[in-house]
């Protein structure tokens, strides 16, 4: 779609120069493409099936002009048709070859600034666009479902986890206010990036038939200008982000015996560092899917650096299969750090976090962090501030 209606609106600016040159450009464009479509499909009928010419078209032929020539398919006396080109005589030039080649995609030369207009077809168009709407956008759906499901049964079967053995009144600094502001940023983006692309994907099969086209029209328009305002801002967070919490996430030991353990999720302790080995996974699961997002983000804002639609092309699948990875993880993390699991969010809020919080999660940080704990929750927010972490 992005494609089409880039085309079009190059097209529109290149015919407005001259209202006698639209008119006839519009009479020879239709003429040969019912040439086209003759030829090809007595060339081939099953392409025929994809290719409809006008109703009631017709084919003009020339009347055998000499009955002595040579057979034609074993009738005697018969002749070839000979097309005739209904413009002939007014300069314009029937080329059945040039238009197949057209039809396969060839581009030609053109005077306007854009070296992507010269191509007047491309048949991977709808091959892209039946990969998006089909199985891209079938199999995301179920997956983002599948992600929802499972989180909403363990948390029947499980419920919010609690803090084991309490809370001690005692808290430890854990995120600066640096750390904090950057995390807040990115999810802020992530938030709007997620709805509006999910919008946008999926929009016209969820929200059309519930609030009409003029209310989705509205939501669908608001939801791409957000999008697209948004995405280029998405990029600085994703640096940031790598850069402020890239200490303490790169895989050690006790991560392998924590995967071993199932995270603790299922019973059982699982030791863990600062981050554990799910925190480090989502980590580097943002911050690659966060720079393929960017990367296809600017390719399909500004195609015409691509210099090929089959890039701006594998530009959006790649952009839309990203998003649903990302979206589906990010729905994880998100339940975890809410209402999943009891004094996650306060390390993300206020800095600090409970004692017996930090002991059972990430035991082998605590035992390094352990003398700081304090009664005093407003002298660890300082420290946390301060990024004495």
């Amino acid at each position: 779609m992005i494609v089409s209606t880039a085309l079009d609106r190059r097209i529109g600016a290149v015919a407005r120069r001259s209202s006698g040159f639209r008119r006839l450009a519009a009479a020879l464009a239709g003429v040969l493409l019912l040439a086209l479509v003759m030829v090809v499909a007595a060339a081939n009928p099953g392409m025929a099936q994809s290719v409809r010419p006008p109703a009631g078209a017709v084919e003009n032929v020339a009347p055998p002009s000499d009955p002595a020539n040579s057979p034609v398919g074993g009738r005697p006396g018969a002749v070839a048709p000979e097309v005739v080109n209904p413009t002939a005589g007014k300069g314009a030039i029937f080329d059945t070859e040039m238009w197949q080649r057209v039809r396969k995609g060839e581009a030609g030369k053109v005077t306007i600034p854009d070296p992507m207009a010269g191509q007047l077809v491309q048949s991977e168009g709808e091959a892209w666009r039946n990969l998006r709407n089909g199985k891209v956008s079938t199999w995301g759906a179920w997956v983002l479902l599948g992600v929802a499901g499972a989180i909403a049964l363990y948390y029947l079967v499980r419920g919010r986890m609690p803090i084991s053995g309490g809370r001690t009144g005692r808290v430890i600094p854990r995120f600066s206010l640096t750390e904090r502001i950057v995390h807040w940023f990115a999810a802020g983006l992530w938030l709007i990036l997620a709805f509006t692309g999910l919008v946008i994907l999926f929009g016209r099969y969820v929200l059309l038939p519930v609030v009409g086209p003029t209310v989705f029209s509205m939501i669908a328009s608001a939801s791409l200008q957000a999008h697209n305002l948004m995405g280029p801002i998405f990029v600085v967070s994703i640096l940031l982000l790598f850069v402020t919490f890239i200490r303490g996430n790169f895989f050690q030991v006790a991560d392998f015996w924590w995967l071993l353990k199932g995270g603790g999720f299922f019973g059982g302790h699982a030791s863990s560092h600062r981050y554990n080995f799910g925190e480090k996974t989502w980590y580097w699961w943002s911050v690659v899917l966060g720079l393929v997002l960017s990367a296809s983000g600017f390719a399909m804002l500004f195609p015409e650096f691509l210099g090929s639609r089959n890039y701006l092309q594998l530009a959006n699948l790649a952009h839309a299969i990203a998003a649903l990875g990302f979206i589906a993880f990010g729905l994880g993390h998100i339940y975890l750090a809410t209402i999943g699991m009891d004094g996650a969010l306060e390390g993300m809020t206020r800095g600090t976090v409970d004692e017996n919080w930090a002991k059972e999660h990430h035991d082998l940080w605590y035992e390094a962090h352990k003398r700081e704990a304090t009664t005093n929750r407003s002298v660890a927010e300082a420290k946390a501030a301060l990024g004495q972490v």
